[in-house]
């Protein structure tokens, strides 16, 4: 088989890995399939553990990077952070160091933003929610806002814990994540 022209590294949680679901349904697994689909000839590395937080995505992506050497990085942590009620300062700097680990390995960037439930405060879960955007504008990634849009307030798209998303929210997820993705696949071709 040909090497494919590029690689996407899909560095996430739970949300990413197909936490509960049946194998090789979650979005990140649909991803290979539209790109087949789309004639778009790249692979995908999902290297997503469930129950990551941004301090263990910052530990391993140097690791993950060698192995993959991905041309573009799709990255979604920090949920557990926030569940967990962690300090938003700190999955700033390990979302940081992911970033500029993945640029300085000449890896674009797609980040995928999260938001929290009200529970945890409005001051919380806005500061949460805007980290996100503040990261994406000063270390110039691509960005999507929310993983969970257009189904977050809909009970029947989650499992019974009602935080991981079933098999039929997979669809809107993957085409949540392909609206910030779709425009970096040509263009990482041509930069590698």
């Amino acid at each position: 088989m040909p090497a494919s022209a590029g690689t996407i590294l899909v560095f996430g949680d739970s949300l990413s890995a197909g936490y509960g679901l049946p194998q090789q349904r979650g979005w990140a697994n649909l991803l290979e399939k539209r790109l087949q689909d789309e004639k778009l000839d790249y692979r995908v590395a999902n290297a997503s553990i469930s129950g990551e937080t941004t301090t263990g995505g910052a530990a391993r992506i140097s690791s993950a990077l060698k192995t993959y050497k991905p041309n573009i990085v799709v990255l979604e942590l920090g949920a557990n952070d926030g569940l967990r009620g962690q300090s938003i300062d700190v999955m700033r700097r390990n979302l940081e160091a992911i970033i500029d680990a993945s640029h300085a390995a000449k890896a674009q960037v797609l980040l995928v933003g999260m938001r929290l439930p009200p529970n945890y405060g409005m001051s919380y879960t806005e500061k949460f929610r805007q980290t996100y955007a503040d990261l994406a504008r000063s270390r110039k990634t691509a960005f999507v806002p929310f993983l969970f849009e257009g189904f977050a307030e809909d009970a029947h798209y989650f499992q019974a814990d009602r935080v991981h998303p079933t098999v039929e929210a997979q669809e809107t997820m993957l085409d949540t994540v392909w609206k910030g993705l779709k425009p970096l696949l040509r263009r990482s071709v041509n930069t590698r």
